[in-house]
């Protein structure tokens, strides 16, 4: 019986210490919201080769991966050097070509390459 009446005395310390100890509060303020920093990501050209091409779109293949086809609307700047090429007869399938646009965008903010002669 000595050693029921010690674990019920150790048992009532616990809990009357557990009882008395201060609540703890967390460090981190959730009220406040978090700024983050967003980078704009850089243009990419990309090196293709012409599939279509008229005054709207221009349809390429990469040449690195020639089962990614990709559609691209022009600029108000790729616009004018495109009407400037289509006058002259334009890109015919196959022409190489290098295309800047913003990754994740369906835009072409600028084309460079030699048109061939039209058939």
């Amino acid at each position: 019986m000595k050693s029921y009446g010690i674990f019920t005395a150790v048992w009532l310390a616990a809990a009357a210490i557990a009882m008395a100890a201060p609540i703890a509060s967390a460090q981190v303020d959730t009220n406040a919201p978090i700024a983050v920093k967003q980078t704009k990501a850089k243009p990419v050209w990309l090196k293709a080769e012409v599939v279509r091409a008229d005054v709207n779109e221009i349809v390429v293949r990469e040449q690195d991966n020639p089962l990614a086809v990709h559609s691209f609307n022009y600029s108000a700047r790729a616009r004018n050097k495109i009407n400037k090429i289509l006058d002259k007869g334009g890109y015919q399938s196959g022409d190489k070509v290098k295309i800047l646009f913003q990754p994740g965008d369906t835009v072409a903010l600028d084309i460079r390459g030699k048109p061939s002669k039209p058939f």
